[in-house]
């Protein structure tokens, strides 16, 4: 969301109400956790120009007379980058983001996503970080919203404990629904896309790429409340679950292209 060309908010945040206006997950207790960011300065009109873009794709309407920029365009102490991905873009720019920052990590790596159905090469990104002494943390929900997609999840989970991933599980009934992962203690990356195939390929996305030690440090205060909620997923724990679960989680993975 733009405002005058003045202030943009962007992040994992739907337009509904917590519980997903659904009498059963009211019931439950069930909402969904969130996170977004409120962004002033220049790159207000890039997340202008992306809706603008989206628009246009959609309508075949024209908003560039419509497009206005800030009264202040001076820019602020943190140096950000947007980055929209989709089928318009042949580059997969979200995915490629992920793996050469991944690879870039010296130190800690923190990951949140809702749905986390890895293709090969980030599989590959994030296992190769651990297993070449980088501190991996992947914070996903105890239990799912989507049930193909949550079992196709699951099956990727031993091959992250055995390389040394820690897995932390947000307690249910929440749906912890936020997108963003932080590198060292220099990048932070919010938005939209889930590290999944559909949002690598198919569906439009819009990531936000925040540089400096201060714009981690407050993520990392948010990661670090997720896993206070949270408990941690052990490698003994993962391979003794029954087998019909093992059974569930691998025919799932096997539809997670369509997912």
């Amino acid at each position: 969301m733009v405002v005058d060309g003045e202030i943009a908010f962007t992040g994992s945040q739907n337009l509904i109400e917590p519980s997903y206006n659904n009498p059963r997950h009211r019931k439950a207790g069930r909402e969904w956790v969130e996170l977004m960011a409120c962004l002033r300065g220049p790159i207000v009109t890039t997340l202008n120009v992306v809706f603008a873009t989206d628009w246009l794709s959609e309508t075949d309407e024209s908003l560039e007379h419509q497009l206005q920029l800030p009264a202040n365009p001076h820019p602020g102490n943190v140096t950000a980058q947007v980055v929209p991905s989709g089928p318009g873009f042949i580059t997969e720019n979200n995915l490629r983001l992920f793996n050469t920052l991944i690879y870039s990590a010296q130190h800690r790596i923190s990951i949140c996503s809702p749905y986390f159905v890895p293709d090969d090469s980030l599989l590959y990104a994030i296992t190769t970080a651990a297993q070449r002494g980088v501190d991996v943390e992947l914070f996903v929900s105890e239990k799912g919203d989507q049930f193909l997609v949550h079992h196709a999840q699951q099956s990727y989970y031993e091959a992250l404990l055995e390389a040394g991933v820690r897995i932390y599980l947000y307690k249910a009934p929440f749906v912890l629904h936020a997108k963003h992962f932080t590198i060292d203690d220099e990048v932070a990356v919010l938005g939209s896309s889930n590290m999944d195939m559909r949002s690598f390929s198919l569906n439009l996305e819009v990531s936000v790429m925040l540089l400096g030690e201060d714009i981690v440090t407050k993520m990392r205060a948010v990661e670090d409340t997720y896993r206070d909620i949270s408990h941690e997923l052990k490698l003994p724990v993962w391979r003794n679950r029954p087998f019909a679960a093992r059974y569930v989680d691998n025919v799932a993975r096997l539809t997670a292209t369509v997912q």
